[in-house]
């Protein structure tokens, strides 16, 4: 299937590795013109020596200015940014009996602003264009409370609602803005979140692992590369009628309707 996203100009957030990259690497190979933009600057070359990136660019996302710095960064290397792919960012997970409002602060900062710093300026500009695609990667979090992800589970919870409400005060502008939560993926994240987990169960990291895996009627954690497939297509023409929802893409983990 034609995907209809050559030349394309695609900003990714966290692309430098995990989904991001995988996402990056897709729309590479459709045949967009890519950027991406991490915090750390030695996985920004890590990802460059890979990929055939139009820009890699640092950024703290956290911070308002230095992610409206990065958008112009980006466009004035590819152009209007038609599609945006958020994938920056992750909350500690903390055991309950540790959290502190300080905890559920630095949430909010790592996953939920890390997006909307992003979203707020981009949307506008896409808005006064007349179209452009947003794709947040939140995590199935916002869906399930885990005990040991409250905070970041409520940071993405926010974050749902946020894409919600973004896609419809923006449809009439041409703008499609969709959320995509993944379960258990083979990414580093999800092995610190395995980590958290045997702490608070007293369990070894290959228990939780096990016991994670378990849970997954598939049989399997997803690969990133399985994510970034969906991805592409949510961003693309294909699904030129899916907005204001949140897809959940977690191996039939979660049964229920939602």
């Amino acid at each position: 299937m034609d995907l209809s996203l050559a030349g394309k100009r695609v900003l990714v957030t966290g692309g430098s590795k995990g989904i991001g990259f995988a996402c990056a690497a897709a729309f590479i190979a459709e045949g967009a013109e890519v950027a991406i933009c991490s915090r750390q600057q030695a996985n920004l070359e890590a990802a460059k020596a890979t990929l055939r990136l139009r820009a890699a660019l640092s950024a703290d996302l956290t911070d308002a200015a230095s992610a409206d710095a990065m958008i112009k960064a980006a466009e004035a290397e590819l152009g209007p940014i038609d599609i945006l792919v958020n994938s920056a960012g992750a909350a500690r997970r903390t055991p309950p009996d540790e959290l502190t409002p300080a905890h559920w602060r630095a949430a909010m900062d790592a996953k939920y602003f890390s997006y909307i710093n992003v979203i707020n300026p981009l949307v506008k500009r896409m808005a006064a264009r007349g179209g452009g695609v947003i794709v947040n990667v939140i995590g199935n979090g916002g869906k399930i409370a885990s005990p040991v992800h409250l905070a970041g589970g409520a940071a993405n919870a926010a974050l749902m609602l946020a894409t919600a409400g973004l896609a419809t005060a923006y449809a009439k502008q041409g703008v499609r803005v969709v959320g995509l939560n993944p379960g258990l993926t083979e990414t580093g994240r999800v092995a610190e979140g395995l980590a958290s987990d045997a702490r608070l169960a007293g369990i070894s990291i290959d228990e939780a692992r096990a016991r994670g895996i378990a849970r997954i009627p598939l049989g399997r954690m997803a690969t990133p590369e399985e994510i970034a497939n969906t991805v592409l297509f949510l961003a693309s023409p294909r699904a030129s009628y899916v907005t204001g929802v949140n897809i959940t893409m977690d191996g039939a983990t979660t049964a229920c309707v939602v």
